[in-house]
This record gives C-alpha cells, structure tokens and sequence, in this order.
C-alpha cells in the first residue's frame, strides 16, 4: 500500500532545469518499482523513466535520454526526476508511479499513482 504525492513542478523557459519530487508512504517502499510519466494536452501518458526496487537500474524514454536522470532513496522513501535542458515539447502533467517488485523491468503497469505537477516550459 503506498500514497505518492509529487512536487517541484513549474514554469521555466528552455534550456532550464527542474526537480521533481515523489514522496511516498508507507514502510514497503523498497519493494517497488517506480516510474515517473508525463501525459502533454491531447498526447497519449508517456513512460519517462523508471527505477527498478534497489535503483541498480533506470530506464528512460529515447526522447529524454541524455538530459533527464531518476534516482532514489529508500531510506527516505522519495524518488526524483532530475531534468535538465527542458524543451517546449516536455510540457506535460507529471506523475509518479510505483508497483510491486516483478521481474520485469520496467513494468507493464503500476497499480499507485501521485496526482501529478504541471511542467511548463516555453520558448
């Protein structure tokens, strides 16, 4: 059972950087795999990134390789979202994501979800 509640969203203009933050409940966080996605106005929700249940592996969407980085701290139940030299196109609403170890990394799907922040970037 675990609550995310995400923050550090907002508005900055390209080239910026932001931070997301996922906080999350519960004393099981360890157990998870965690996943951030992003779903932009009339775009279908979009697997950013995600970290596997020790943080020993990360995935990332081809369009954000090289410019954002997940990591994460068990003892402290968070995971983050580094990004760095934003783009108009990462505009979206995004959410942080956690389900249950599996084999399978990344997940097919993640049974908890945050609320999500709004990133804003213009140009």
């Amino acid at each position: 059972q675990v609550q995310l509640v995400e923050s550090g969203g907002g508005l900055v203009q390209a080239g910026g950087s932001l931070r997301l933050s996922c906080a999350a409940s519960g004393r099981t966080f360890s157990l998870y795999h965690m996943g951030w996605f992003r779903r932009a106005a009339g775009k279908e929700r979009e697997l950013v990134a995600a970290i596997n249940w020790s943080g020993g592996s990360a995935y990332y969407a081809e369009s954000v390789k090289g410019r954002f980085t997940i990591s994460r701290d068990n003892a402290k139940n968070t995971v983050i979202l580094q990004m760095n030299s934003l783009k108009p196109e990462d505009t979206a609403v995004y959410s942080c994501a956690a389900e249950f170890w599996t084999t399978d990394f990344p997940p097919s799907s993640y049974r908890y979800w945050g609320q999500g922040t709004q990133v804003s970037v213009s140009s």
